[in-house]
């Protein structure tokens, strides 16, 4: 079958997508399972929208690097370096300015202004991927065992892990600002967090 104009193209990336959810974010990701004619051409696109104080959650991307220019709001983003280094790269961002965010590596993206926010970002990979890592670790089918999260969190194994605490807590408003105050990607303080939370209820 040949390929059409069709094929290489996609309408309406300008329409806002709602941000009506618990993150206050909404990706909506241009890849080779939207556009056919991206196959082989190793690039992909991203429109990101946030709510005021809306989150894209710390993720990964294993086959791209990122490129992402601010439209609106002001966007506090960051990566985290690989081991044994593990270290946070922020900046505070405006409209017109760009970061880069290297393949693989632990990224996020937090609309710290009180208005909307809209991003777009070049992807190096037609099929760049997503770990979202709240999810994976403690989101899993079969969830992975208490034993390997207590260890791994540094917990008591009385605690116990009960997954919709968890991925509730981590994105209230309270825990949004967490984020934005850099002790999120430090594992140990995100079990201390959930653990006194869980605790308040």
């Amino acid at each position: 079958m040949l390929a059409t104009a069709d094929d290489f193209f996609f309408p309406g990336l300008n329409i806002p997508r709602s941000t009506a959810n618990s993150l206050g974010s909404n990706v909506t990701l241009l890849d080779v399972t939207k556009i056919a004619g991206l196959n082989t051409l190793g690039v992909s696109l991203a429109r990101i929208d946030f709510a005021p104080y809306g989150l894209n959650p710390p993720h990964t991307h294993p086959r791209a690097t990122e490129i992402l220019v601010v439209v609106e709001g002001i966007i506090y983003v960051g990566f985290v370096s690989s081991f044994p280094a593990n270290r946070l790269f922020t900046k505070l961002l405006y409209p017109g300015d760009v970061f880069v965010f290297p393949e693989g590596l632990i990224h996020f993206q937090f609309n710290v202004a009180n208005t909307t926010g809209v991003t777009f970002s070049g992807l190096g990979s037609q099929n760049p991927g997503l770990i979202v890592i709240a999810n994976n670790v403690f989101g899993s089918t079969p969830p992975i065992s208490p034993d390997v999260l207590t260890k791994a969190f540094k917990l008591d194994k009385n605690v116990g892990f009960q997954r919709s605490i968890i991925a509730e807590s981590l994105f209230t408003a309270h825990g949004l600002w967490m984020f934005y105050l850099e002790i999120v990607f430090t594992p140990w303080v995100v079990a201390v967090y959930l653990l006194i939370k869980s605790s308040q209820n």
